[in-house]
């Protein structure tokens, strides 16, 4: 009973130790905060590094931070019911095409292939809207274009315009969004959204 008593114990100050931020349990220890920054911060070169490779060094890498929290958490390990990969969560036949084009890519579970990948996919979904939608307003078009397609986004497009509202605008999109045939809408509004509130508080941190 006692060697309970004392594993019980032993296995409760694991637990408080190891609780992750942003989930109290009691105090949390000044031990598991660290650790918890330290793991969301353990990506940021590569995020910088592809960031500037693909997108020039104006742009801020902070949003595919963003998305790969988003994506998966950082978690290097995610896999998706319908098999998508790593930090970005990428389908294997995408990150084929992309490393058929980029023979420098490694594999889709080294991390920071998978993040490259992912980036440089932005950047395509980035210059195809670039001719339609203000750089103001783009973000928001290639992250809906990354979790739902560019053709389920370019339909949408198409009915704000037959709505007689301006298609190049992201909230013409979440109006006419339920009209939208085959697209699991609010999946995609809440991804944006989400990376939008992740990128908010990655650029106000001190």
């Amino acid at each position: 009973m006692r060697a309970f008593a004392v594993a019980a114990l032993a296995a409760w100050f694991a637990i408080i130790v190891d609780a992750p931020a942003g989930r109290p349990l009691g105090a949390q220890s000044a031990v598991g905060s660290r650790r918890a920054t330290r793991d969301e911060s353990r990506y940021d070169g590569t995020f910088k590094k592809y960031s500037k490779r693909f997108f020039g060094i104006g742009f801020d890498w902070r949003r595919f931070k963003a998305q790969g929290l988003a994506e998966s958490g950082l978690d290097p390990e995610a896999r998706s019911r319908v098999g998508a990969k790593g930090v970005m969560q990428l389908m294997p036949s995408t990150f084929h095409d992309i490393q058929s084009q980029r023979s420098d890519f490694g594999a889709i579970d080294d991390p920071e292939w998978n993040i490259a990948a992912g980036i440089l996919h932005d950047r395509y979904l980035w210059k195809l809207w670039t001719a339609d939608v203000p750089e103001a307003e783009r973000p928001a078009f290639m992250f809906g274009s990354y979790n739902a397609g560019e053709g389920t986004i370019a339909r949408a497009t198409r009915a704000a315009r037959d709505s007689s509202l301006d298609h190049a605008r992201w909230s013409s999109i979440e109006q006419v969004a339920p009209a939208v045939p085959r697209w699991r809408y609010r999946e995609t509004l809440g991804y944006v959204r989400t990376i939008e509130q992740s990128y908010q508080r990655l650029t106000t941190k001190r």
